[in-house]
């Protein structure tokens, strides 16, 4: 129990550094040293390669590191909705996720939790089982290095690296020079592997939002996998970009959808730096997909089938 005290204050766990108490303080993150849970269940609207057949065991943390203003999951991201748990609770949704036969653990935000997380993963680790760090990308390479060894697959987002554009859309100018090292490491740490049916196994597939008006940002991206982690990392662009409006953020950065001549040109952008091992989201408006973590199921009922909830537990 050392460490996880220790590793909660002063809280250096991520870019953000807010070397705040957590056993007595929120952070920036609005967490505590206590894990809290917003849902978990089985997620079909995964990449391929993390969904398989099996659908993903997905559990979403509440609080966020980063704090995107625009963020779809805001209610748990940033208002607290979510219910703490203790260790063994956390074990026993492991292990229905597992018993419904998950093809992975997904976890879903869950930087703020590193000490906690660092104790209790080596207990649900197990073959065939594979672990998934679903994040912002910008957790500390200090603070990473118990949880690197015990993660299977990295699921993080790479939103820029352009310093302008972190400041002025995600209110951090640090960003990119925090993310891209962990990246780097993430990708050296667990080496692409697919079995037969395309199902990760452990690797790194690397998200980047696309941000209406900011496709210049989106080249920068684009290059940098190019050249750093083409043939040994999956790539997955999101065109979902939504203006949320939040009691927080009543103006929303950008107001508007993706045009359809953006979503072209970064089609074009993959074709001209040759990326073609990934996804790309197919080019949609509108907010009726926006999760409600109010419901049983904050999901389309055909993306996803729930197991725990923070209102009534197992479900």
């Amino acid at each position: 129990m050392k460490r996880i005290k220790e590793g909660y204050s002063p809280c250096s766990l991520c870019g953000r550094n807010c070397f705040v108490d957590r056993h007595s303080v929120l952070g920036y993150c609005q967490s505590s040293d206590q894990l809290k849970l917003a849902w978990a269940g089985l997620h079909f609207g995964e990449e391929p390669p993390v969904t398989g057949s099996g659908g993903s065991g997905t559990v979403f943390f509440t609080g966020c590191t980063l704090g995107c203003p625009f963020c779809q999951n805001y209610q748990i991201s940033r208002q607290g909705m979510g219910q703490e748990i203790d260790n063994q609770e956390f074990l026993k949704i492991v292990q229905a996720l597992r018993d419904r036969g998950a093809e992975n653990l997904n976890l879903v935000t869950p930087s703020q939790f590193i000490p906690t997380l660092e104790e209790v993963l080596p207990l649900v680790k197990d073959e065939g089982f594979p672990l998934v760090w679903n994040s912002s990308g910008q957790e500390m390479k200090q603070a990473m290095k118990g949880i690197l060894p015990l993660i299977d697959i990295f699921l993080p987002d790479l939103k820029t690296l352009d310093r302008r554009v972190a400041k002025e859309y995600y209110h951090y100018g640090k960003y990119p020079a925090i993310v891209t090292p962990l990246l780097l490491e993430m990708a050296e740490s667990k080496p692409l592997l697919l079995d037969d049916r395309g199902v990760m196994k452990q690797g790194l597939l690397l998200r980047h939002l696309v941000l209406p008006g900011e496709l210049d940002s989106t080249r920068d991206v684009l290059r940098w996998f190019s050249k750093n982690m083409k043939g040994r990392a999956l790539l997955s662009i999101m065109s979902q970009y939504t203006p949320v409006i939040t009691p927080e953020y009543p103006q929303a950065h950008p107001n508007r959808y993706l045009s359809a001549s953006e979503y072209d040109q970064v089609v074009e952008m993959l074709y001209e730096y040759d990326l073609d091992d990934g996804f790309i989201q197919d080019w949609v408006t509108g907010s009726d997909w926006l999760p409600d973590f109010n419901r049983t199921n904050p999901f389309a009922s055909d993306l996803s089938s729930p197991l725990w909830h923070w209102k009534e537990g197992f479900v």
